[in-house]
């Protein structure tokens, strides 16, 4: 998996009516662009360090890549 800093991050809720969450990457810690990630989360504007799961996916412009 790789992300770079401005791509943004959804991770898709686990309950059938819980909503998704997502955020923006402002710095990547690795040199190969993998985790961990800093994100800035849309809902609550704070930051947290974040490894994503199999129920998160990166949007790159128009593309979307599966994490």
């Amino acid at each position: 998996m790789y992300a770079e800093v401005g791509d943004r991050i959804i991770v898709c809720s686990a309950e059938a009516d819980g909503a998704d969450h997502t955020g923006q990457i402002v710095e990547v810690r690795r040199s190969d662009g993998g985790p961990p990630y800093l994100v800035e989360w849309d809902d609550s504007m704070s930051d947290s360090l974040v490894y994503p799961g199999s129920n998160s996916f990166f949007m790159r412009g128009s593309h979307r890549s599966l994490v």
